[in-house]
């Protein structure tokens, strides 16, 4: 059996195992939450480690806190950045609502490491106490809120806008290089009028241009902090400049911008920053699955499908079909979005739990919002180094244009709406092109219906075949 050691808090003594940093409270939380396998990820405990390190700075400038003491927890607080400790944060994401068996997780793991780079003996509490240094000026009800936004806006800012704008880049070159490639646009699934297919991959690359404006919105939305509040947004035991200085030093370590909140009972009695983010990212991730799903339908076949454009091969797709590609990129980024999409309804849920001065869901909000903003960049950088980057155009865009019925709709002007509806309908029924009926339908020449007809006056706004004069 492994060996143990006693620790204390306010409810008594309680066994933990020898070598752990983490102390009495923590252990209480592993024993009374054994519900899944799921942690706060790295990015969050990062953050946790942040404040507290910045708090013990502050502490020191505000001459509350021995420089010896200080000194100690930054060390011990860095270390826990740094991911020197991550083993060491063991209680489930299905804990307390207020996050508070993680805050006091991390304030027993770095008050015993900081006992121990002191020379003092791990679990005395002494001479550096868990509530007293490394939580002063502190609750868990403005850190864990804190700790939430300050890893979402680090998160987004660091791998979920580089990502977005990777993918933008890559869809506006192939947009470039298929601006020459005419194809038939669908509506309704349904033939409707050409297209170049380089405006189409416009349209995938506006989506993502406008995917990294939201996301940034919602960073500067997470930007404001809830630290200073304490236990119900009162401020009780606390330095009145101390947000303030942590949220200055927690800036200038991070590179992010962090604001102390001007109203500290909405910080913490909502999560409505954290629901907005989580909104936008959903926004995201149904922009992502149009956009896979269309590069998915545009290289069906290769024989029985659209096969306007080719996918990359990226590995065989079937075990009882040789020879099948299947555009299993496109298909993981689907899958993403859907979890986004689920994960963002957790976030809804758990944002209206807010009951009176506190929320009592943060640790599931946490855990639903960085694990979105973490799978949205992951997929988009490789939709486009696995995917968009790899795309070429087929020929059967063009081919598909010239026997297309849609084109009729630059007639119009010219023989009116129910002459060329006609048109239309005798083209499908026998197999000719508009132009072959239009020569026997109407009294245009064929060069007149060339100009007429000609698929690339109705790509752009103005031209749409020739003048009505």
């Amino acid at each position: 059996m492994a060996e143990t050691r006693k620790e204390r808090d306010s409810m008594g003594e309680f066994e933990v195992p020898g070598d752990a940093y983490y102390g009495a409270q923590t252990m209480r939380a592993v024993v009374n939450f054994p519900i899944s396998n799921l942690r706060f990820p790295r990015s969050f405990i990062q953050a946790l480690a942040h404040i507290k390190l910045a708090a013990a700075q502050t502490n020191l400038d505000l001459g509350l806190l021995d420089p010896e003491i200080s000194k100690a927890i930054v060390t011990a607080a860095q270390e826990v950045a740094d991911g020197k400790l991550d083993d060491q944060f063991v209680v489930d994401i299905f804990q307390t609502g207020s996050g508070t068996s993680t805050n006091m997780n991390a304030n027993e793991v770095i008050s015993n490491r900081a006992i121990e780079i002191m020379g003092g003996k791990i679990g005395s509490r002494s001479p550096v106490h868990p509530n007293d240094h490394v939580n002063l000026g502190q609750s868990s009800n403005d850190v864990i809120p804190t700790a939430i936004h300050v890893s979402g806006l680090k998160s987004i800012r660091e791998d979920l806008v580089p990502a977005l704008k990777g993918l933008q880049a890559e869809l506006e070159k192939k947009s470039r290089e298929f601006m020459g490639v005419i194809k038939t646009g669908r509506t309704h699934l349904q033939d409707a009028t050409p297209i170049w297919l380089g405006q189409e991959f416009q349209g995938y690359a506006g989506q993502i241009e406008r995917a990294v404006s939201r996301v940034e919105h919602a960073a500067d939305e997470l930007s404001e902090v809830a630290l200073g509040g304490t236990a119900v947004g009162t401020g009780v035991n606390t330095h009145p400049e101390f947000a303030e200085r942590v949220c200055a030093k927690l800036s200038d370590a991070l590179g992010v911008q962090v604001r102390e909140t001007d109203n500290h009972f909405q910080a913490q009695s909502t999560l409505d920053a954290s629901v907005e983010a989580s909104g936008s990212l959903k926004t995201v991730a149904v922009s992502l699955m149009k956009i896979a799903n269309d590069l998915r339908w545009l290289g069906s076949g290769p024989r029985g499908g659209i096969g306007e454009i080719e996918l990359p091969e990226v590995q065989p797709g079937s075990s009882i079909m040789p020879g099948k590609v299947n555009p299993v990129i496109p298909e993981s980024v689907c899958q993403v979005a859907a979890q986004v999409i689920g994960n963002d309804a957790t976030v809804a849920v758990a944002g209206q739990s807010g009951n009176f001065e506190i929320n009592v869901m943060m640790p599931v909000t946490a855990y639903n919002l960085l694990q979105s903003i973490s799978l949205l960049a992951a997929a988009s950088r490789n939709l486009s180094s696995q995917c968009v980057s790899g795309l070429t155009a087929t020929g059967k865009g063009p081919e598909m244009v010239e026997r297309g019925l849609a084109i009729v709709t630059t007639l119009v002007p010219h023989i009116g709406y129910d002459a060329s509806a006609a048109i239309a309908k005798k083209a499908q029924s026998t197999g000719k092109t508009v132009k072959e009926v239009a020569v026997e339908e109407t009294d245009l020449s064929a060069e007149e219906l060339d100009a007429i007809l000609d698929p690339t006056t109705m790509t752009e706004p103005g031209l749409g075949g020739v003048s009505l004069g």
